[in-house]
């Protein structure tokens, strides 16, 4: 049974910063792209960050690129995304995903939703001004 349970959300001010993580269990994170995707009220998910199975492969959306990384610490089974510099336009339902695929244009298909087969339940990330 897959669980991809998410932590480190909270209520912050403009300007700070989060690591948000993503605990993996019946899956190996090494063998999946991984994903991370957010929500807010009213909106629809949308792409944040992916780091390929590889691990030195790793790809943003435009909206936190430059204030993002994302990583993978293999041990622990656990993957990460640091937010710096957070705006309230961050606010949102952050979650984790993970597809077993491998594709050759990776960053056009890790953006996409139904692309990913295991979600996480969220955690929520409010930025205040």
């Amino acid at each position: 049974q897959v669980q991809l349970v998410e932590s480190g959300g909270g209520l912050v001010q403009a300007g700070d910063s989060l690591r948000l993580s993503c605990a993996a269990s019946g899956l190996t994170v090494s063998n999946y792209a991984m994903g991370w995707f957010r929500q807010a009220p009213g909106k629809e998910r949308e792409f944040v960050a992916a780091i390929r199975q590889s691990g030195s492969v790793t790809f943003y959306s435009d909206s936190v690129k430059g204030r993002s990384t994302i990583s993978r610490d293999n041990a622990k089974n656990t993957v990460y995304v640091q937010m710096n510099s957070l705006k309230p336009e961050d606010t949102a339902v952050y979650y984790c995903a993970a597809t077993p695929r491998w594709y050759t244009n990776s960053y056009y298909y890790l953006q996409r939703t139904d692309e990913y087969d295991y979600w996480g339940q969220g955690t929520q990330v409010t930025v205040s001004s």
